[in-house]
């Protein structure tokens, strides 16, 4: 898919870690970004702000109450906002994740436990 890139062992062995536990293993911005996680591990994730990250949805206050109730395992950052397709509520959730919670980079990609 356009952007779903490879999904390496490691990340696959995140992404699969205590996933039962959770309604999403992961989130990560757009559903194309997301398709290559969820195709690779057959578990949900939120493609965040729908088709390429330009929905307002969730909106930020959505997701933070998503990440409090412990729904959402991982966040798989990418470049995301406006001047590329990204909505500013995909870009602000993408800053309060950054700045909230320690990212961890498997295999290049950069990933934050939310429930950390």
């Amino acid at each position: 898919m356009l952007d779903a890139g490879t999904v390496s062992g490691d990340i696959e062995a995140k992404l699969t870690e205590d996933a039962d536990s959770y309604t999403w293993a992961a989130a990560a911005i757009g559903s194309q970004r997301a398709a290559g996680y969820q195709l690779a591990t057959g578990l949900p994730v939120m493609p965040v702000g729908g088709f390429n990250g330009s929905d307002p949805s969730p909106t930020l206050a959505e997701f933070q109450k998503l990440v409090a109730d412990g729904r959402i395992h991982w966040f798989v950052a990418g470049s995301v906002g406006p001047s590329n397709g990204g909505s500013s509520e995909s870009s602000r959730i993408a800053y309060w994740v950054s700045h909230t919670f320690q990212g961890v980079e498997v295999d290049g990609i950069l990933m934050y436990d939310l429930t950390s």
